[in-house]
């Protein structure tokens, strides 16, 4: 026997018959060897040792010791082997024959850890389980449980309370937040003067009843964490599938979130599209698989895990690894799944399986349809706090700015409030899983109504201390919204396929008949690009408090109201809506409409058209296409006047049986604007364009819980280049020029709230300059008085809705617009004004309200000042 193997045997045995001293022999020798790749962050093929029970655990290919048998596992084999594809440590010197006698003692007399020991202390673990919290006492009679936690955190680290935001404020943060539009003036007026206590309260529960406009707000939310979009990659060659009529109705009916979960994990149909993911064209990596995709979109959205990396290798940064995602993808898998490492197959299978089975666990022998059931029963499971917790978190980010834990999809990580966390969860889970009665929970707080945290520019999130809710950036969608409707430029229809009715609502009479000339032969039909004009006389007696029209025509439409384009439409099967009061006026209206039937040979044209009055004393109207509507060949010229020569004739209403899904449609829309509300379009339901996109909306090819609060340098140029904004402002000083204005009387309320547009009221020495720079019968006074002025033409306050970007750019002028568009007026003299408390004299050449209409004009269209850049960067913040 060679002298060497004898010395090693030798030594093998005098440390087996001593006993290791784990602290002084065995921790220097692996911080030696080994803890450069399997300690600390360090997790090479799997295997980290930073604790006992990590170290019995193994890595990727199973155990690598076993306590008591120094001959069985696979650590001392590989570092006595001389194999160089094997051998441990690979680089450096190998470990002595005492050094591995050492180790071979150590791991025979039971591998003894010092209890407490760790080469790194395990991560936080969330708890599983929901955990019942002992509120403290209320401090000032604020018994909110929200309140009580707070005040306490607030008491134990000696930090100031936030103080209260003032009526105002609140009703714009909670309208913003809870259905996403702002008040409106007669909103904010009548709320600012109810003397009520309990007005905020009643305020919340009145936003959140409104069924449609909750559920049009919140599809955003929904959207980014299910993937769902009405175009983009997939939807067009059956790789991807919308689940937006679910999804719509689930939020109009308040669908209970743990039924949501469930029908969203074990689908139906209609929702089976977020698990069914997306099946990408071309090559591939193994992780972006559909069945990968499953366990990646079920973990993120319900759990707040991150699976991604584990779908590639056990995580280098929590405790899930490559069985754990494969497991989960299994339980989707219609066939058996092979794990594979970075794309390298291991040859081993994949075995569905459960997370956390300490709730239990699925059965792999059933079928596909059972496991996804068993999986949704224990994802929603009373006990898994887990999922109630992640929802929690979300909702408190949405409404006040920074999660609980946060970012919101990392909850392994610890939250700053455990109990805060854990009272929100259970709120959630006693409340039926009610989403609307949780937000109700979190507004209704004083810490809710709390002034704002004023943060320094250079604040990170390191060390966070709460001091109140932190401003929020409006979503590209809110601030779209609030363009069009300051500018009047709100799109005619929507994009989602959706019913916008209330839940409950009765659903309206279809009083509109399909009507059409009487003038085709019998046994024919009309002709391809036939036109003929329908009209119908309405009297009002007094002037509309609401009024809207549902449209459509097969084949195409143009709709004018009293001498006024209305708008068009040219697709028959989506019905149109469009809000008629600003068209209608006291006395006698005249509808007209244009129809032009199409295809490429002779085939059945119609009209339907249906008009819902509500005059100012509550009276309600309805006018719908019958019998009584005439038609004409003439058509009007383009300022909507008909020739006094035409004739008139009764029209011929039209049996049809291919126009049942199109009426379906149009009653669907008249259900919805009969309810006493117009439902306009939102930009949540519209397709995703340039503009939107400048304002951070994402594609929603993955998963997007958290948008960017800050604007992007990026998107600052091309929101100050761009010219979709740009474009949506000239119409709306275009709008502006066409109404019928009296001047009225000379203040910054005199036209409406500024708090309807995003902005602070102007201030009264500008109000005054604008106000006398402007004839009384000037077309620029609106340009000058209206709310959009106030939104452009003043810089953004403390008390305003998102925070400012950090990046902003002056707009690039471009031309100026054609003179014919701003009608000048008499050039005005000299002005004398005070300044700074003394008498100044000045020539102001070219002050005189012709040039200013222009500035004004080019203030509009966003063109000339940084007001203009102020509303490009949605400089808007609650307090």
């Amino acid at each position: 026997m060679k002298p060497a193997l004898l010395l090693f045997l030798a030594a093998s045995a005098f440390a087996s018959a001593a006993e290791v001293d784990f602290d002084h022999e065995v921790i220097p020798l692996l911080r030696k060897h080994c803890t450069e790749c399997h300690a600390g962050d360090k997790k090479k093929g799997g295997f980290t040792m930073n604790t006992r029970a990590t170290l019995l655990e193994g890595g990727e290919n199973g155990a690598v010791l076993t306590p008591g048998n120094a001959a069985k596992g696979h650590l001392l084999e590989a570092i006595v082997s001389t194999d160089p594809d094997v051998r441990m440590p690979p680089k450096g010197p190998r470990l002595t024959p005492a050094e591995v006698a050492t180790l071979r003692g150590w791991i025979g007399q039971g591998a003894r850890w010092t209890e407490g020991f760790a080469f790194k202390q395990p991560g936080y673990e969330p708890p599983l389980k929901p955990r019942v919290v002992n509120l403290p006492v209320a401090l000032e009679g604020r018994s909110h449980p929200i309140d009580r936690v707070l005040d306490a955190w607030l008491a134990e680290h000696k930090q100031p309370r936030p103080a209260r935001v003032d009526d105002a404020t609140f009703l714009r943060r909670a309208s913003l937040d809870l259905v996403g539009l702002l008040p409106s003036p007669a909103e904010t007026q009548a709320f600012l003067a109810d003397p009520a206590a309990d007005k905020r309260a009643r305020l919340v529960q009145a936003l959140l009843a409104r069924d449609v406009d909750y559920a049009d707000h919140w599809m955003v939310f929904w959207n980014d964490l299910l993937r769902n979009d009405y175009a983009g990659t997939g939807y067009i060659d059956g790789g991807r599938k919308q689940i937006t009529p679910w999804l719509y109705r689930a939020l109009v009916t308040n669908k209970p979130y743990d039924q949501m979960a469930r029908e969203l994990v074990a689908p139906a149909a209609e929702s089976e599209g977020f698990a069914k993911g997306i099946v990408w064209r071309g090559a591939t990596s193994a992780g972006q698989k559909p069945e990968l995709q499953f366990a990646q979109s079920v973990s993120q959205a319900f759990l707040g895990i991150n699976m991604k990396c584990a779908s590639c290798h056990d995580s280098f940064i929590d405790r899930w690894k490559l069985k754990d995602a494969y497991g989960l993808a299994a339980i989707f898998s219609d066939r058996p799944l092979e794990l594979v490492r970075c794309d390298i197959p291991t040859g081993k299978p994949a075995a569905a399986a459960w997370l956390f089975p300490e709730l239990g666990q699925v059965d792999a022998t059933k079928p596909k349809a059972e496991r996804l059931g068993q999986l949704a029963a224990l994802l929603t499971h009373p006990d898994n706090g887990r999922f109630q917790r992640t929802m929690a978190n979300r909702l408190w980010h949405r409404l006040m700015g920074r999660g609980v834990v946060h970012p919101v999809d990392a909850m392994q990580t610890a939250p700053w409030n455990q109990d805060l966390l854990d009272v929100l969860a259970n709120q959630l889970r006693t409340s039926g899983y009610d989403l609307r009665a949780t937000l109700a929970f979190i507004a209704t707080s004083e810490a809710y109504q709390a002034r704002a945290e004023v943060l320094a520019p250079t604040a990170d999130d390191s060390g966070y201390a709460y001091r109140g809710p932190r401003a929020k950036r409006l979503t590209a969608e809110q601030f779209v919204d609030t363009v069009w409707r300051l500018t009047g430029t709100t799109p005619a229809k929507i994009d989602a396929g959706v019913t916008r009715a209330p839940e409950g609502a009765t659903p309206a009479a279809l009083l509109a008949l399909p009507i059409w000339s009487n003038d085709t032969p019998k046994g024919r039909q009309p002709a391809v690009g036939e036109a003929r004009s329908f009209r119908h006389a309405l009297t009002l007696a007094s002037a509309p408090r609401r009024a809207a029209c549902a449209i459509t025509c097969d084949n195409a439409f143009e709709l004018w109201v009293n001498g006024r384009k209305v708008g068009t439409g040219d697709d028959w099967q989506t019905p149109q809506t469009f809000d008629l009061t600003p068209f209608l006026r006291t006395g006698a209206n005249e509808v007209v409409i244009v129809g032009r039937n199409g295809g490429s040979a002779p085939n059945a044209a119609a009209l339907w058209c249906q008009l819902y009055v509500q005059l100012a004393d509550g009276k309600e109207l309805a006018l719908a296409t019958d019998r009584t509507w005439q038609w004409s060949a003439t058509l009007p010229n383009g300022q909507g006047a008909l020739s006094v020569a035409a004739e008139w004739k009764p029209v011929a209403v039209i049996a049809g049986t291919g126009w049942a899904a199109a009426e379906k449609r149009l009653a669907d829309q008249i259900a919805a604007f009969s309810g006493k509300v117009l439902l306009t379009p939102r930009a949540a339901l519209m397709k995703s364009d340039l503009l939107q996109r400048s304002l951070g909306r994402p594609n929603r090819e993955q998963i997007v819980s958290m948008r960017p609060n800050e604007l992007s340098t990026l998107e600052a140029i091309d929101l100050a280049n761009g010219a979709a904004l740009t474009d949506l402002l000239a119409r709306g000083a275009s709008n502006l020029l066409r109404r019928r204005w009296s001047r009225p009387t000379p203040s910054p309320g005199g036209f409406t709230s500024p708090r309807f547009a995003v902005s602070r009221p102007p201030r009264k020495r500008r109000w005054r300059a604008r106000c006398s720079a402007v004839s009384s019968t000037s077309k620029a006074w609106p340009t000058c008085s209206g709310p959009s002025a106030c939104f452009l033409n003043s810089r953004p306050s403390a008390d305003l809705h998102a925070a400012r970007p950090r990046t902003a750019h002056r707009p690039v002028p471009s031309a100026r617009p054609p003179a014919s568009r701003v009608p000048a007026t008499p050039r005005r003299g000299r002005r004398r004004h005070a300044r700074h408390g003394r008498a100044q004299t000045a020539r102001r050449r070219g002050a005189g309200p012709g040039r200013e209409s222009r500035r004004l004009h080019l203030d509009l269209v966003g063109r000339r000042y940084g007001c203009a850049r102020d509303l490009r960067s949605q400089t808007v913040r609650p307090l």
